[in-house]
């Protein structure tokens, strides 16, 4: 599964997990993915993963 937004196609970023001592492991960051079915540009409706900026931005229409 891609974790990918289908609208804007916001992904995972990488960074470090920084112990006490300083000791570096790599680590990610996932975006907040929500599984919803949406109307897609053409008028159909379909199931999308679209993350909550998205969502609270209303650059998607929930199908209902």
């Amino acid at each position: 599964m891609a974790r990918r937004c289908d609208v804007c196609g916001k992904g995972p970023i990488y960074g470090n997990n920084v112990s006490h001592s300083n000791q570096k492991s790599r680590r990610r960051w996932l975006p907040n993915l929500q599984p919803i079915r949406a109307k897609a540009p053409n008028g159909t409706v379909s199931k999308m993963k679209i993350c909550t900026s998205c969502l609270k931005s209303n650059k998607v229409v929930r199908a209902v």
